[in-house]
Order: C-alpha cells, then structure tokens, then sequence
C-alpha cells in the first residue's frame, strides 16, 4: 500500500506541509480577493502579468483621481509570508493595499513573486527584480501599462513591504546601487520596512528569552533557502561576514517599523542602529507599536494601532 500521499516530510507549522508524494499544502495565506474597485476606499485594483514564462504578475492600485493625467508617487510592495506563504491575491493585504493608496494618494505596485519550496531562494529576488526592470522600461519610452505611465511621477519612487516583502526591499536597493542604473537614473526616495524579517545563528534580544519562537523561525529559514551557510547567510543576515555594505543601499530615506511583542523586533532594532552606524548617507527613522505582534496591521486594519501606523508611512512618503 502506497502511503506517500499521507507521510508528512516538512512540516512548517502552522503554515504548510510537504508530503512524500510532493504534494504542498498550505494551511494559512491561501484566501483570494480578485482585483476590483473598493468603494470604501475608492481604490482601483488590477492584474498584470508581468513575466508570462514564469507567471510573476502585480497587482497595481490607484487611488480616485483629481484630473485624468495626475501625477502620484510609486510604492512597490513586497508582501511577506517567510517567502512560502501568502500572495498579492490575498484579502489582507488587498484591504491593506487599498487603504495605503488611498491615505498616502499613491499609486502601489504590489510584487507576486514565486514562492519557496516550489521555487527556493533566490528566486523571489530574481522576480522582483525582472519587475524593477519592467517599471523602469515605463520610465524610458517603453513600457504598454497605462497607469504607470500616465498616473506615476517616477522622480517619487519607494519600496515597502512587511517581514519578507521588507527583506525583499533592502536587497533590492543594495542590488540597485551595484547594478549602477535604475528608472533612467532615478533614485529610490525611501524605504518603508514593516517589522523586517532578518535573521541569525545567536540570539538577540528578546530572542534569548524565547527558544521555542527562535528555533520556529530558524526552521522557516532553513526550509525556504537551501544554501549550505544557514542563518550565516546574507540573503537573511545583512550583520554577517560577506553581507553588503549598508552604505550602498540606494535610496534617501528608511522607515523602519517595529513591533514590542514580534519576535522579529530586536533584528528591526538592530538594523535601524545599524544604519545610524553606517557610512550610508541616508536618513533612518524608526517607529514602534506598543503591545502588537507581527503583522498586527494585516489582522486588523481598521484598529487605532494599525491606522496609526498607516498614517506613519502615508506621512513618510508625503515628506517633503
């Protein structure tokens, strides 16, 4: 009797699990809200593929409109999920998504990147990437996308995301300052990380307090990238020996976002001092909610602590 179909080989709760037969079943971050008009924030939402041989596609919003050809800034988002759950589809971050666009008055991108372990990183950089390239194609004669042509300012450009989608956005401003071009020479404005997932083999903080929520996150790592260097390597630890240097992260400005109760809190700490440290030449703010775990924003958007923190970014992409 063939017994492949129910013998668990990686479980990652609460999450996912992967069967012998290689069947993947994801438990959390599979519901799907499609793209549409939102009445109660008067955002528009649609799907674009953006990369057809690997289905990497966004999900781009914009906000109602003062006049036809109104020139709004860009927010490329990242969402998280530990790089093996979640998408552009799902209602949290839609219902989220929408109500940034509207209280920022910003026309956001959000990034459907191929997800861990059918696509190990890294993967999700690589498509984030190929999209970084397909937006800066709009800014220099090409691109077929309406609204980013006719509605973006590309001279007000940010990266955001939460937990993963916040990792996602520090390596893909490092890898803009290699790469020596990006939008026609446009630099990126800021950098809003919410509760970054950054990560390492000896505990930090309130790390040390928590063995049990320390070795959850080291086994998410572990299954998601498959190199031999563990929590050593760069891609989840910028403090390590061979990570880039912080001073070359291309943009002006970096929010970062954190939470008391997140076990991911210290690394947030941690790579805010760290900036202030650097040779970066930007400017780092901070911001932390008292008395929330992560992604508390995504579970209840409309709480005081979750608009608030909201209206922090829409204030941080609006300053002048």
């Amino acid at each position: 009797m063939d017994t492949s179909c129910d013998q668990v080989i990686h479980d990652v709760p609460p999450y996912l699990r992967v069967y012998k037969d290689g069947t993947i079943e994801r438990l959390f971050g599979t519901e799907v809200a499609p793209a549409t008009f939102d009445h109660q924030t008067e955002v528009s939402s649609k799907d674009i593929v953006v990369v057809p041989d690997t289905g990497v596609s966004v999900r781009i919003y914009r906000p109602t409109l003062t006049h036809h050809h109104q020139k709004l800034p860009l927010v490329v988002y990242f969402h998280g999920g530990a790089f093996f759950i979640s998408s552009i589809s799902d209602p949290k971050y839609h219902n989220v998504l929408n109500i940034l666009a509207a209280e920022a008055k910003v026309i956001v991108v959000s990034v459907d990147y191929r997800r861990a372990p059918e696509h190990p990183l890294p993967a999700a950089y690589e498509d984030s990437w190929a999209v970084f390239q397909w937006l800066a194609s709009h800014n220099s004669g090409g691109g077929t996308e309406t609204w980013l042509k006719e509605n973006v300012d590309f001279d007000r450009f940010f990266l955001a995301g939460d937990s993963a989608g916040a990792n996602i956005s520090h390596h893909m401003a490092i890898r803009v300052g290699r790469s020596g071009w990006f939008l026609s020479g446009t630099k990126i404005d800021g950098i809003l990380m919410i509760q970054p997932y950054f990560w390492g083999d000896e505990p930090v903080g309130v790390e040390a307090r928590d063995p049990i929520r320390k070795g959850m996150v080291d086994k998410w790592w572990q299954f998601v990238c498959p190199s031999d260097k563990g929590n050593k390597d760069p891609w989840i630890n910028p403090f390590v020996n061979g990570a880039a240097n912080l001073a070359g992260l291309a943009c002006d400005r970096i929010l970062v976002c954190t939470a008391e109760n997140d076990i991911l809190r210290d690394r947030g700490r941690l790579y805010y001092e760290s900036l202030l440290k650097s040779q970066w030449q930007g400017k780092a703010e901070a911001f932390e909610t008292e008395a929330e775990d992560h992604v508390f924003h995504l579970i209840n958007p409309t709480s005081e602590k979750a608009v608030k923190l909201i209206k922090r970014c829409a204030e941080f992409i609006n300053h002048e």
